[in-house]
């Protein structure tokens, strides 16, 4: 792309290749002009240019290299070009451009523009503007709050800024947000595409940027230059649009801008942040920046600069970075240079791929002479350097192009020289370790890595620098030791692989660094599949025996010591109990004692403590009781041993698991399921035990329905099927009463209606019970209960006592008084004296009475039960109703001898009081 000298227009040449290669047809065609098939299918051969009209002279130019839109730079304006696809036949698709929006911008010439991704950076002789234009809503309240809008024409609009005054600084100023605002540059926006339903309107967000002048003054020495907007997509993110581009999606975008003698880079994507500064060793000329550095050239030299913008980006693309799972070097690292060459009077620089383009002249008069910045255009033609005139004849221009060395190439040349620093054990190792580091990760972070050649060499060279960075922070005495964790998971080597890095064979005065102690803290205390040998194992002992002894039984409980000598490790936890004793060290040398099959050391550690201080000790290492392989819970040969010997120890220890986050319910019911070698559905006693237990202590409500239910279930599962449990239950029904108040004092009419019971349910007396205690609580939600309880209905004395509690919790006590009646009459006065209260007593004579009478008159003398019954009632209502309400109630065929007392009783009542 091209802006002729004065010209008042732009030329787009499309197909270059074709004229590069000897074709000499050419195609001039104005925007936006419509194409002929007659001649549109000739397009493919030949170079074709597309010429942009603009009001006035262009004096720079911008394209976006996410989306290929152009943008120039007038005086007072910006002109925006939106690139198109022309869409000829099914075999031809052109490029076209369409001009869709003018940036007015008041007293301001450009003389450098960037754009990308709709961010605008633009430069003039003292500051740098940054804009943003953000897509707003069409409709008038959305429109009025970002922006005042005039309508000028039915085919443009205007959203117009109003700008307050603008002070200038005598130091670098950043002005973000809506102090950026304060300044004098007011913006006009002005559409000039065609309104269609997807035309966008835009509002405009500011970054200014004011250097430092005090030690120059407005000169030369403090004119800006070399701005530059670089994308950097998200990984692997390339994919097929259409046949026609690559969509890449944009995960970061950073600012570049610098002064004769200092550079500064910016992250202007989702936040607007200072990444580095570069200070130059002599007066720079241009600069150009990538993703993997920054090059400058001076009026004698060729530097290159390391960059900090994949760090940058790859914390936009990995929330986990800086955790214990994954790092990257700080985007905070200082920079460095890599490389300065000599070059006789440098002029202009570009960058494509890998290749550095420099165009140089040698001037025999003064090589450094400084010539005067002047604008950049994309097409660095010859108006941008200090003469234009008769240049072709003038002798001592070369064109020079530097292919840069390829990624892995450089990256183990920066591996070998950080070689020389690793036995002074510096900063300096760690930091060029970082560089190479960063550069592979940058390299991987380009759209063009899931095609290149080199994927799989850099791929490997990304998890060689996490594992040289690995060992630096694992050896290195530094204060950010803990680094060595991430870096060795992200370098994919087992356990076994880091301690054949860093551990000396036969080395038994090998001092251990805090790095090291750290990442073999932490990966022992996962739950990893890998298993260390014998050896390996005992050297781990070593270490931390050596290191970090209060560690040892910990480390011992890991399941990658499984092949630990046992005998070793208690000679160890022996030395280490003398000086810091403690239940946890105690229970792993008894674990120990159960590995070398020594029960007289078992039972005289396991001794040494109550059993309450043993359960809470499991709290300290749950790894002694269970461990996980590949996401499941196991019980380990410590759990095992318990569940045969101590089963009380081991359910009041799981359970004290529970309440302090170290297993949950249903890894719990895993583990003592596989403990008790129980498959499918079938629950264990001990399982049952230890949900009894958890009621105790359980303070959380939605777990203890959950327990309740689960228990409940068990209990009716049992009785339906009139199976025993295999072991017997830990707590009885009067230990739970006393211990648990989610299991209730047993009714005195449920003890009566169970007294006549049958034989059978002796039996199963204790499940029957619990059963009972439960439902005689307040705790268990008798509505969610209600399905587990089905199965009991018809089960004799027992079922009626179910359905009894059950009708009498959902407060239905006449359809309890009904089925009581019709089954068990003798437990009906009991059931009203102990229900029937308060608000209930109305139930006495409006259903309980009533229902007697009429069962009496039917059944005669053949029901004393009855008799009996109805006496207890007529004795409670004589006691509570006026003569004249009690004596409604009785029969008028009743015989008069048999209600005649309880009328005196009524009666002599109502003369007392």
């Amino acid at each position: 792309i091209s802006g002729p000298l004065k010209a008042t227009f732009l030329r787009a040449y499309m197909n270059w290749r074709c004229m590069s290669a000897g074709s000499s047809r050419v195609c001039v065609r104005m925007v936006g002009h419509k194409m002929e098939e007659s001649y549109s299918e000739t397009l493919k051969e030949q170079m074709s240019i597309v010429e942009m009209p603009l009001s006035d002279p262009p004096l720079c130019i911008s394209c976006c290299p996410v989306n290929g839109d152009l943008l120039v730079g007038c005086k007072n304006k910006l002109v925006m070009f939106c690139l198109k696809y022309l869409v000829i036949n099914q075999n031809l698709t052109v490029l076209d451009f369409e001009r869709s929006l003018i940036l007015h911008i008041d007293n301001l010439i450009p003389a450098e523009v960037a754009f990308c991704a709709r961010h605008i950076a633009i430069t003039t002789e003292l500051d740098v503007l940054i804009l943003k234009l953000e897509v707003v809503q069409q409709s008038a309240d959305r429109t009025e709050q970002c922006a005042h809008r005039v309508n000028e024409g039915p085919s443009t609009h205007t959203l117009q800024l109003e700008l307050d005054e603008f002070i200038v600084c005598q130091k670098p100023v950043e002005l973000l947000g809506e102090e950026s605002k304060l300044c004098e540059i007011p913006i006009t926006l002005e559409s000039t595409e065609l309104l269609t339903e997807d035309t966008k309107r835009f509002q405009v967000r500011y970054l200014r940027f004011t250097p430092d002048q005090s030690p120059f003054g407005f000169c030369e020495e403090t004119k800006l230059h070399s701005v530059q907007l670089l994308p950097v997509y998200q990984t692997g993110s390339v994919t097929a649009h259409e046949e026609t581009e690559n969509k890449k999606e944009l995960l970061s975008l950073f600012c570049f801008f610098s002064l004769p003698h200092v550079g500064y880079l910016y992250s202007v994507g989702k936040l607007v942040e200072l990444i580095s500064t570069y200070q130059y060793s002599e007066k720079s000329e241009q600069a150009v920046l990538t993703p993997q550095f920054l090059h400058v050239i001076t009026s004698e030299n060729l530097q290159c600069f390391t960059v900090r913008c994949s760090a940058a980006a790859a914390r936009d693309e990995d929330p986990y970075i800086d955790t214990t799972v994954k790092a990257c070097p700080p985007v905070a690292l200082d920079v460095c240079t890599l490389r300065m060459q000599l070059f006789i009077g440098p002029r202009a620089i570009c960058h494509f791929r890998n290749h550095i383009i420099l165009l140089t002249k040698a001037d025999m008069e003064d090589i450094t002479e400084r010539r005067k910045p002047t604008r950049r255009m994309l097409s660095r033609k010859a108006d941008s350097i200090k003469s234009r005139t008769n240049s072709e004849s003038e002798p001592g221009w070369n064109l020079y192009i530097i292919n840069t060395v390829s990624t892995v190439q450089l990256y183990r040349e920066m591996v070998d020289y950080s070689r020389t620093y690793e036995n002074v054990k510096t900063e300096s190792c760690i930091h060029l370790l970082s560089e190479a580091h960063l550069l592979v990760r940058a390299a991987i972070m380009d759209p063009c890595f899931l095609t290149s050649d080199e994927k799989e060499e850099l791929l490997r060279a990304f998890r060689e620098s996490c594992a040289f960075l690995g060992d630096c922070y694992s050896r290195f005495d530094t204060k950010d030791y803990h680094l060595a964790l991430p870096y060795y998971r992200m370098s994919g080597l087992s356990m076994t692989e880091v301690l054949k890095r860093l551990v000396s064979e036969g080395d038994e005065m090998q001092t251990y660094e805090k790095g090291f102690v750290f990442y073999l803290t932490h990966s022992l205390n996962e739950d990893l599949n890998e298993e260390l040998s014998k050896e390996s194992a005992n050297k781990v002992l070593q270490i931390f025996y050596l290191a970090d002894p209060v560690q040892l039984p910990h480390i011992l409980c890991s399941p990658c010591m499984r092949n630990v000598c046992p005998v070793t490790a208690v000679k160890y936890l022996q030395k280490v109990e003398k000086i810091m004793p403690s239940v946890v060290l105690t229970l792993t040398k008894a674990f120990m004692a159960l590995k070398m099959g020594d029960l007289t050391m078992y039972e005289l550690e396991m001794d040494s403590y109550k059993e309450t201080i043993l359960a809470c000790g499991f709290i300290g290492q749950p790894k002694l009781l269970r461990q996980r392989k590949e996401g499941m819970v196991l019980p380990t040969e410590f759990a095992v041993h318990l569940k045969e010997m101590q089963p009380g120890l081991l359910v009041a220890a799981t359970v004290a698991l529970h309440e302090n986050s170290k297993i949950e319910l249903e890894e719990a019911d895993t583990f003592f399921k596989l403990l008790c070698s129980n498959s499918g559905n079938a629950i264990p006693q001990l399982l049952v035990d230890f949900w009894e237990a958890l009621l105790v202590v359980c303070s959380q409500e939605e777990i203890l329905q959950e327990l309740l239910l689960r228990v409940t279930s068990q209990y009716v599962w049992r009785i339906s099927k009139q199976q025993l449990p295999e072991t017997k239950p830990l707590k009885t029904t009067e230990d739970l009463i006393n211990s648990c108040n989610h299991f209730g004092l047993i009714f005195p009419w449920v003890t009566s209606i169970m007294s006549v019971g049958s034989p059978s349910d002796k039996d199963y007396g204790d499940d029957i019970s619990k059963l009972q205690s439960l439902l005689c609580s307040q705790s268990i939600d008798i509505a969610s209960a209600l399905p587990v309880l089905e199965p009991l209905t018809e089960a004799g004395n027992v079922g009626l006592t179910i359905h009894v509690l059950c009708n009498t919790r959902l407060g239905k006590y006449e359809e309890a008084i009904d089925q009581l009646l019709k089954r068990c009459p003798d437990a009906a006065v009991l059931y009203a004296q102990h229900e029937l209260k308060d608000d209930n007593r109305v139930v006495w004579w409006n259903k309980l009475l009533p229902e007697l009478c009429k069962r009496t008159r039917l059944t005669g003398n053949d029901c004393p039960g009855l008799i009996s019954s109805l006496k207890e009632a007529l004795s409670v209502v004589a006691m509570e109703l006026e003569l004249k309400d009690f004596l409604s109630l009785l029969p008028e065929d009743g015989t008069a001898a048999f209600f005649l007392p309880h009328l005196l009783h009524c009666s002599q009542r109502k003369l007392l009081t």
